[in-house]
């Protein structure tokens, strides 16, 4: 029997290199036959956005995100699994989030990747506020129903 998967959970201010994520994954396992990574950037959709802030509870922050993993983890038979979420400004074309899923085939890997994406949208108390080019204040970031609507879809 193999050990249990010990997710590898961070929320930090710093970038990440996602190659180098992923090999610390996967070096040297011969189990894994997938991997999937999604990688979240901060956009600036009308050129407008200067920095986006992102606020957080440090220990409300990873115990969440920490169940979230634990539910993927019990859904799907992953072979390991690194969630990267940053904090602080974060400049458009900066990297925001990481997910990297392991398993020995490609669908767990993919849906465990989408359920963790859509519940860390959704769940993770993360606070986002604008700051514009202009120097005028920027607002605060609503959720979106789209995003509510993504994560209904793996009730049970």
């Amino acid at each position: 029997m193999s050990a249990p998967v010990v997710p590898h959970i961070s929320v930090r201010r710093e970038d990440f290199n996602i190659a180098r994520e992923i090999d610390a994954l996967t070096a040297g396992r011969t189990d894994i036959g997938a991997v999937v990574t999604f990688s979240g950037l901060c956009r600036d959709e009308s050129a407008t956005l200067a920095a986006l802030e992102l606020e957080h509870y440090p220990d409300m922050a990873e115990a969440e995100i920490g169940r979230i993993a634990a539910e993927a983890m019990q859904r799907w038979p992953l072979s390991g699994l690194r969630i990267i979420h940053r904090h602080g400004k974060i400049l458009p074309g900066e990297n925001i989030v990481l997910v990297v899923t392991a398993s020995a085939h490609r669908r767990a890997a993919f849906d465990a990747a989408s359920f963790l994406m859509d519940f860390l949208k959704t769940s993770a108390p993360f606070w986002k506020k604008e700051h514009r080019r202009d120097g005028r204040e920027g607002e605060w970031v609503e959720a979106k129903a789209a995003d509510d609507d993504s994560k209904s879809r793996w009730a049970r």
